[in-house]
């Protein structure tokens, strides 16, 4: 199947065009953290000739602990996202969990996410996919590759093919995620453009003590091998402390690192698509 190409704004994604970086904070913390983030991704967008979107999540629904923090939540959230969007002219993407809180999402959202973990829950992904934005479907950990064709048909099966494929890990034993490279080019089939998210990746689920562990080290080297396969976008979340983050800091780059990581993936996906 030849490959789709999304439009947003001035970005255009396709499995054979250049990368798309999306990233951004895991938790939305505030209108000042968030627009400290986006400028220096931006400045880095400019300097390095890429596209970028903004990433990050007004409630993170499937914390590991109750105790653990979830984000400033919809409408807070969405409101710092359209300011973000506004300020700095960029796409913003953020997940959504209930079929309830789509359409209201979409009225700020140029992206909207669906979690890993409610990949396959049908009502979600026919609420998502009938407010016509490009949906990115994360692929559950525990979800086959070419089985992601059938949950893309549940959001075309209410006209929207601005779908995208997101491979983010898959469960290997406990506490533990492998990633199958494999999968990019099996669901590269579809046509639709495929996502490789770096951070959740070296995610270790529930291995510290109530919220999840990570290996961020190996971020990096995981990004440079999806780009080697061919991949549309990139997604990478950072923080510029990310040990003191709310959320997956185990697993986020370190903001003043991101420049050097995406000069190498920029690198390998020119002369991969040249």
């Amino acid at each position: 199947m030849s490959n789709k190409t999304l439009k947003i704004k001035n970005i255009r994604l396709s499995n054979d065009l250049p990368i798309v970086l999306i990233a951004g904070p895991c938790q939305i913390e505030s209108l000042d953290h968030s627009r400290r983030i986006a400028e220096t991704l931006c400045k880095l967008e400019l300097k390095q000739n890429f596209k970028f979107i903004f990433k990050g999540s007004f409630d993170k629904a499937n914390r590991t602990s109750i105790n653990a923090k979830r984000g400033v939540g919809l409408e807070e959230g969405l409101n710092i996202l359209n300011k973000i969007k506004s300020e700095f002219n960029c796409p913003v993407l953020t997940d959504v969990h209930e079929p309830e809180q789509c359409s209201q999402t979409s009225e700020v959202a140029d992206v909207i996410q669906i979690p890993a973990f409610l990949c396959r829950q049908t009502d979600l992904l026919i609420a998502a996919g009938r407010t016509k934005k490009i949906i990115n479907i994360k692929k559950g950990q525990f979800v086959a590759p070419n089985d992601m064709k059938f949950i893309a048909e549940k959001i075309s099966s209410v006209g929207n093919n601005n779908i995208m494929l997101c491979e983010r890990g898959t469960s290997f034993g406990y506490n533990n995620l492998i990633n199958d490279f494999r999968s990019i080019p099996i669901m590269s089939e579809t046509g639709y453009p495929v996502v490789f998210d770096a951070t959740h990746s070296v995610q270790l689920p529930g291995n510290n003590n109530g919220s999840s562990g990570g290996q961020r080290k190996f971020v990096p080297a995981l990004a440079c091998a999806a780009c080697a396969v061919g991949i549309a976008a990139i997604f990478i979340e950072t923080h510029e402390d990310p040990d003191n983050a709310p959320s997956d800091g185990a697993n986020m780059i370190p903001l003043s690192e991101m420049e050097l990581l995406i000069s190498k993936l920029k690198t390998i996906d020119d002369l991969i698509k040249s």
